[in-house]
């Protein structure tokens, strides 16, 4: 996968290693898109990996003297959704992360690297380009800001060079006349790309609009704005007529290709269902709607701690998992999957889809739920870990674990250990649990043999004996 793997601490080591480091040189930070690229051979000469997981002061949101939000590299989707302030101050960026994935993907995928990726199908990119959000690029030589709709050069290609990484995002709070949503059509509700997706922003005042933005992505090499509808919504009154020819402008603009997730005609067709659903939301105040209060994360008790530079040597490991010290040889340039089943034996994660799709591998990093084939080995160093091994307490079964069987929750089985360790985090996390937390909860887990019925109940009874009732 690479030939050596860097995990600098502070800012100033990661700016003199991407200084002397050449065009085979990768950064990872969630690693959810870079780690299903190099499994399937895009970056076949890759020399060095260069993880920023464990940099400090790189995991902030915050907001300035001036009023700016910033939004850091490390900054995860699942921060963004654990954050009142960009719930208030960046509802479209909030709405879309919430659409992002599920929720062990969004523990480890970072803002930052959505919008490095560069492709038009991203979801954060439209709102935060609504938003007319900066990014602040930094090299041993210095900071530059580039304003968010003149980083791309097209798909996947950016102007960020060889020595640069993304700090941070930079962008104005919404004001409180300013009311956005975003919308995603995709083949499925979670776990899925963007066919289509837009962010309508609109500036109102007695319902009268004085500054629009209408974003819309998958539907152009990058993230276009729809000039002729934000120049048709400027001054008008919002209606359900306007909202309408508003739209139809928009879809009118946009230049689809056909592939494998959708055709262009059924692109532009919906782009223009998508950007009428946003105004009407607006209209309706109903876009905030669309989040509940609080979103599942899986992540409650998450924690990580630096590791000093010269402790890393490539070869020798230390780690703890399920409550037990390992030091473990090199070389580590596998997946963490493959870590703790192959290397370690601990084999009830499972081997599923290896791209982040099924939730089979699901185990807790630092105490968030991930799937772990999508993380680097090397991350494992001086992190701790559980996989379902762990979950049983003096032989006693957790009461997800004896749930599943009571409820018959179990069928061929090996989907079960990504389920039950999804369900125990979620159970965790919500001091009341509905049916719809439950979904979120279990939606980045998939299961071939029949319906989730069996699972659902399981998870509900779980809760209530966890609870003592």
């Amino acid at each position: 996968m690479w030939k050596k793997y860097q995990m600098p601490e502070t800012v100033d080591q990661l700016l003199e290693i991407l200084a002397v480091s050449g065009e085979q040189t990768k950064i990872i930070a969630g690693g959810t898109d870079l780690m299903v690229e190099i499994r399937n051979g895009k970056w076949p000469k890759l020399e060095t990996v260069i993880d920023i997981s464990r940099v400090r002061d790189l995991d902030a949101i915050y907001q300035d003297e001036e009023g700016l939000i910033h939004i850091q590299a490390m900054v995860t989707h699942n921060d963004v959704l654990k954050s009142d302030m960009l719930r208030k101050y960046a509802s479209p960026l909030y709405q879309a992360c919430y659409k992002v994935a599920t929720p062990q993907l969004r523990n480890r995928a970072t803002v930052v690297g959505n919008l490095v990726t560069a492709s038009p199908a991203n979801d954060t990119i439209t709102p935060l380009m609504a938003m007319d959000a900066a990014l602040v690029l930094v090299s041993a030589a210095g900071e530059r800001t580039v304003r968010l709709n003149e980083f791309y050069l097209g798909v996947r290609k950016t102007v960020l060079k060889s020595d640069e990484f993304v700090k941070e995002i930079v962008f104005r709070p919404l004001k409180e006349c300013q009311k956005g949503s975003f919308n995603k059509q995709a083949l499925r509700k979670t776990q899925a790309i963007s066919v289509l997706n837009c962010c309508v922003l609109l500036e109102l005042v007695d319902g009268v609009i004085l500054n629009s933005a209408v974003t819309m992505g998958s539907v152009a090499p990058t993230i276009i704005h729809s000039q002729a509808a934000e120049s048709y919504l400027r001054g008008k009154k919002l209606n359900s007529e306007v909202a309408k020819t508003a739209s139809e402008l928009a879809a009118g603009e946009i230049k689809p290709i056909s592939d494998i997730r959708g055709g262009a005609d059924y692109r532009s067709y919906m782009m223009q269902v998508l950007v009428e659903d946003a105004l009407l939301e607006i209209l309706e105040n109903k876009q905030d709607l669309k989040v509940p209060d609080k979103p599942i994360t899986l992540s409650k008790g998450s924690e990580w701690s630096p590791v000093a530079s010269e402790d890393w040597d490539q070869e020798h490991l230390m780690t703890s998992i399920n409550g037990e010290k390992y030091e473990l040889s090199g070389p580590f340039n596998d997946t963490l999957l493959n870590l703790v089943g192959e290397r370690v034996g601990f084999t009830g994660t499972k081997v599923g889809c290896e791209e982040g799709e099924c939730g089979a591998c699901t185990l807790y990093l630092d105490g968030q739920a991930v799937v772990s084939c999508l993380v680097p080995a090397p991350r494992a160093h001086r992190a701790s870990i559980v996989t379902i091994e762990g979950l049983t307490t003096n032989g006693e079964l957790h009461p997800i674990q004896q749930e599943f069987i009571n409820h018959g929750a179990v069928q061929c089985g090996y989907c079960t250990p990504g389920f039950v360790m999804a369900a125990a985090k979620l159970i965790e996390e919500k001091p009341e649990l509905t049916e719809r937390d439950i979904k979120d909860g279990i939606s980045g887990n998939l299961c071939r043999c029949t319906g989730y019925y069996k699972i659902v109940e399981a998870i509900e009874a779980a809760f209530r004996a966890s609870r003592g009732e």
